[in-house]
């Protein structure tokens, strides 16, 4: 295996590694960018090292497709990077070979081969391999403009591929066995040119509309993209990750802001989709996972260090966050680490 690849399979093994359990939290370095994550099983909250809501990068897609009306292309690649991206275009991403992790706005699950995804503009997501497996990772992705059926979206032989398109907000997901015909066309359509691809993708898009779908993206998800909200919640995220080790009064969080208490409490459950009370735990509890896997520190000194003044209380906090003790979280991931 190549240098490179290696360094690759050792960062994805560490995301993987610390996974947490069931319903809980574990926080990831990239090896590459230092950027931490915070990943929740099930619901995924990706972390800069200020704000729990890691601002996703912009991917360029209109420089790609040069004269042409969209992109479409075969991805294969040793294994699929952790490229947490949002592009105004919407895409299509058929996996033909690999597995690993799929994240979609709050969405996270486990991905095979066969697995179909309809992103919407705008909609956060990644496919990250869950290692380097042997003939590498794969997949057809399609990216479209809007203003590639704007034009056609108001006929009425139109209508299902618009709803589809409306409901591609929340991220569609469509199970591998009840769009195999479709995905044989999504595979085909890279080597198509000129009138025969464009028609190609709007088959496409007809046959997904008559398939049931699965949303993937909670109603209470929100990119913000707005720049004066993302200023006040990186402030405040930025303060809680610097003191999280302290007591943290809601009513001086909130005066950063110039919100009362009440109205701070329903911003941040707006912009982030989760409580003031809960997005602190998740700092501390991330913090001491980090502490867990890279010290000999004690449990107790740990739940200190990370703020709690009562072991039991931060033992109660991460089995619920974790599914597991402390003791049982550290004992895992010694064990993934030794394999």
């Amino acid at each position: 295996m190549p240098a490179e690849d290696r360094m690759g399979f050792r960062a994805y093994a560490s995301f993987v590694a610390n996974l947490p359990g069931p319903g809980g939290n574990a926080r990831h370095r990239d090896a590459n960018t230092g950027t931490i994550f915070t990943v929740r099983t099930e619901k995924l909250r990706s972390s800069s090292l200020y704000c729990i809501t890691m601002r996703p990068s912009f991917e360029d897609i209109g420089s790609r497709k040069g004269n042409a009306s969209f992109v479409a292309y075969d991805l294969r690649v040793p294994a699929f990077p952790f490229k947490w991206h949002y592009h105004p275009e919407y895409e299509l991403t058929l996996i033909t070979r690999g597995s690993g992790k799929r994240m979609v706005g709050d969405s996270h699950e486990s991905f095979t081969a066969g697995d179909l995804v309809l992103a919407g503009p705008d909609l956060p997501h990644t496919w990250v391999s869950d290692r380097v497996q042997r003939g590498g990772a794969a997949a057809v992705v399609i990216q479209f403009p809007e203003s590639f059926v704007q034009d056609f979206l108001h006929w009425p032989e139109c209508e299902a591929i618009a709803r589809l398109l409306k409901a591609s907000v929340h991220g569609l997901h469509f199970p591998a066995r009840r769009s195999r015909a479709v995905a044989e066309a999504i595979t085909a359509l890279p080597a198509l040119s000129g009138l025969h691809r464009i028609t190609a993708l709007i088959e496409i898009l007809q046959a997904l509309s008559r398939l049931r779908s699965e949303p993937l993206v909670s109603d209470y998800f929100s990119f913000v993209k707005g720049k004066e909200a993302g200023q006040r919640i990186n402030k405040v995220c930025r303060h809680i990750q610097q003191h999280a080790s302290t007591t943290i009064a809601l009513g001086d969080v909130a005066a950063m802001v110039n919100l009362t208490p009440s109205a701070f409490c329903r911003f941040f459950k707006r912009v982030t989709g989760k409580t003031f009370s809960d997005y602190v735990n998740e700092v501390r509890i991330g913090h001491a996972c980090s502490l867990l896997t890279e010290t000999d520190q004690t449990v107790s000194e740990i739940a200190f260090a990370t703020g709690y003044e009562s072991l039991t209380y931060f033992n109660r906090v991460f089995l619920r966050k974790k599914g597991e003790s402390p003791r049982s979280f550290r004992a895992r991931v010694q064990l993934l680490a030794l394999r």
